[in-house]
């Protein structure tokens, strides 16, 4: 029988912009996410970060509020939710993609060198993906305009051939005969 191969410490499980999240309008991946994708214990990422703090100022890593922390996990598989009556232990910090880089320099796990070369990637494929978004929509607004300066064209010339179009009024028709 075939057994499933695991997945080597090169290649991620799961693709990484699927762990990418948008929070306070930056992409961030959650500390628990990165901890996996290193190959470390979420709690011992964060002591080593704790241990480094000058390296993480709150541009690259910063603490969800509880609000953020359930969005997070509802937005996330039907696995991660918490079942009713559990609260959130502790709240999770996230990275955004320097303080994942930053991350894997703190860290002393040889998956998290060779992993940090997929999370750049992943942010900056992510990155490109929003600026053809981007051009498309400029292109989209291009269009939208010449198409509204025909539009008003096409309007001046259909109430130029409205009145060609209308028939005239009939004339009045006369009797014949006498009439009183």
């Amino acid at each position: 029988m075939n057994k499933p191969k695991p997945a080597s410490p090169s290649v991620p499980a799961k693709p990484i912009d699927s762990l990418i999240l948008t929070i306070r309008g930056q992409k961030v991946l959650l500390d628990a996410d990165l901890a996996e994708l290193y190959g470390v214990p979420t709690k011992r990422l964060n002591e080593a970060v704790k241990r480094n703090a000058e390296r993480f100022p709150p541009d690259f890593r910063f603490q969800l509020t509880q609000e953020e922390a359930e969005s997070a996990n509802a937005s996330r598989s039907q696995t991660a939710t918490l079942k009713r009556g559990q609260n959130i232990k502790y709240l999770p910090h996230v990275f955004t993609e320097h303080g994942a880089i930053m991350a894997a320099t703190v860290l002393n796990s040889p998956e998290a060198v060779s992993m940090s070369v997929f999370v750049v990637r992943a942010f900056v494929q992510m990155r490109e993906h929003i600026l053809a978004n981007t051009d498309v929509l400029k292109r989209l607004a291009e269009i939208d305009k010449t198409l509204l300066k025909h539009d008003r064209s096409l309007q001046i010339i259909w109430q130029e051939i409205q009145p060609l179009l209308t028939p005239p009024p009939a004339a009045p028709t006369r009797k014949i005969g006498f009439h009183t």
